[in-house]
């Protein structure tokens, strides 16, 4: 085994890793930290398969953006040390057989796909080349993943906003809660106002 191989599988178990600890883990917090590792990961990978600009993509929208705007809305909530709920067994076992089912039907369309080289002579990965490429509506241009990418930060931004905003408890809700975790008491100095006879 080559250092290529050692680098390949490091990067794969980091993603792998991350993203079964972001979704196993209680910790809310951790669950985030853990996605960060998955995605920083990921870039790793473009980066060793020699795009740079992809993983530089892949590091300022996701790892810079998305991850970011989810740990600021946690912490904006104030519930970063809380424990969520254990999802439902049925949900758990759910989610497990859709996972599957994604990765074996993305494996077979791989499998199934015949990878040609177009014969044209690639394009220098300037500056100037990638921009043209980013902002063109020709065939092969990419203006509409790049518009897609701008609404997936809105829709992070919206989600962040969104889990932020306090919900406000009315005050005689407030008070039954109260009520109910501790018995109501009376000091001594209320007592004796209330004893004490009115003069006349």
């Amino acid at each position: 085994m080559n250092i290529t191989s050692i680098i390949f599988y490091l990067l794969a178990a980091a993603i792998i890793g991350g993203a079964l600890m972001a979704v196993t883990s209680l910790k809310i917090f951790r669950s985030a930290v853990f996605l960060l590792f998955s995605l920083i990961g990921i870039a790793g990978l473009y980066f060793f398969m020699d795009y740079e600009f992809i993983g530089a993509v892949q590091v300022i929208v996701y790892v810079g953006g998305i991850v970011v705007l989810i740990i600021f809305s946690i912490f904006l909530t104030h519930g970063s040390g809380e424990n969520m709920q254990k999802p439902h067994w049925l949900r758990a076992i759910f989610s497990a057989m859709a996972a599957a089912f994604g990765c074996i039907l993305t494996m077979f369309y791989i499998s199934q796909y015949t990878f040609t080289t177009s014969g044209k002579p690639a394009l220098e990965p300037s500056a100037g080349n990638i921009g043209a490429q980013m902002l063109s509506t020709t065939e092969h241009g990419y203006i509409l993943p790049f518009e897609v990418v701008s609404m997936l930060l809105l829709a992070a931004m919206i989600g962040c906003i969104v889990i932020a905003i306090k919900i406000k408890v009315p005050a005689h809700e407030l008070l039954a809660e109260k009520s109910e975790d501790a018995p109501e008491t009376i000091n001594t100095e209320t007592r004796a106002e209330i004893h004490e006879p009115v003069a006349g």
